[in-house]
């Protein structure tokens, strides 16, 4: 009898232990998966940092911290610089998130020793020795394409006629022409400066290709994504999809927070 109740206690504390065990299992990996809470957002040419509104919208409603960087677009250099700064200013890991000509800004700032894994939206993922011009010219433009060549001063500028079916066809044109209204001044020579570093060789990358996009055509998103072995995600849209499409952009986000 002694020997069947020595049997019980010891049985009933193993399933303590295990079920003590499994909890803080849990609760680790509950930690784990919400380790990265901050989230740094950096804008493309022809655009500035309000197109921005939605998507913050949806992760900081779901508890992400987010700062959205005001790159200035003079250069590689300061756009990479306004964004380490914004970097600096984390109070942990991020998340580092470019559209387009972001994409080239994050791959040379996401080397800054916070951010945990890049997010690039239908952008621009140069390799060392690199320069965004290279990729763009890997295959021809869309008809709706409005890239201008640079002026007198250096700066390209976007056809404004072509603006919105070339640019953000899936928006309003009254969202379309705020965003044109408010765009920086973008300098040509970012185009045709090389990455020195690239991050995504060093970090986790995510990329979610933009089906319809008439700036930078799918296929180049995907060739660039494909040769650094990005977890890709398509999202049926324009070159816009962070403001049309906030909900299915801040998945992919929250799946590179987590690390799935």
């Amino acid at each position: 009898m002694k020997t069947l109740n020595l049997k019980n206690k010891i049985k009933g504390g193993l399933v303590t232990a295990t079920l003590v065990l499994t909890t803080v299992a849990a609760q680790v990996n509950d930690a784990n998966a919400q380790s990265v809470k901050n989230v740094v957002l950096v804008h493309g040419a022809f655009a500035d940092g309000s197109g921005y509104k939605a998507l913050y919208a949806v992760l900081t409603k779901k508890g992400y911290q987010v700062t959205v960087v005001q790159n200035p677009l003079t250069s590689l250099q300061d756009d990479v610089k306004a964004t380490q700064l914004a970097l600096d200013k984390q109070d942990g890991p991020a998340i580092l998130v470019g559209h387009s000509w972001g994409g080239a800004v994050i791959t040379e700032a996401g080397n800054h020793p916070k951010v945990a894994a890049l997010v690039y939206i239908a952008a621009f993922q140069p390799d060392n020795g690199e320069s965004a011009l290279q990729w763009l010219q890997t295959a021809p433009p869309a008809p709706e394409n409005g890239v201008l060549p640079p002026d007198d001063k250096g700066i390209v500028y976007y056809d404004k006629a072509k603006y919105h079916a070339g640019f953000c066809g899936d928006i309003s044109k009254e969202e379309a022409d705020f965003m044109y209204a408010s765009q920086g001044a973008f300098y040509a020579k970012g185009f045709t400066t090389p990455i020195t570093h690239a991050a995504w060789r060093d970090k986790p990358a995510y990329a979610l290709v933009a089906t319809e996009d008439k700036s930078i055509a799918p296929e180049i998103q995907r060739a660039m994504y494909k040769r650094s072995n990005t977890k890709v995600t398509d999202v049926k849209g324009s070159h816009v999809i962070f403001m049309s499409q906030p909900e299915k952009v801040a998945d992919v986000v929250i799946q590179a927070a987590q690390g799935k």
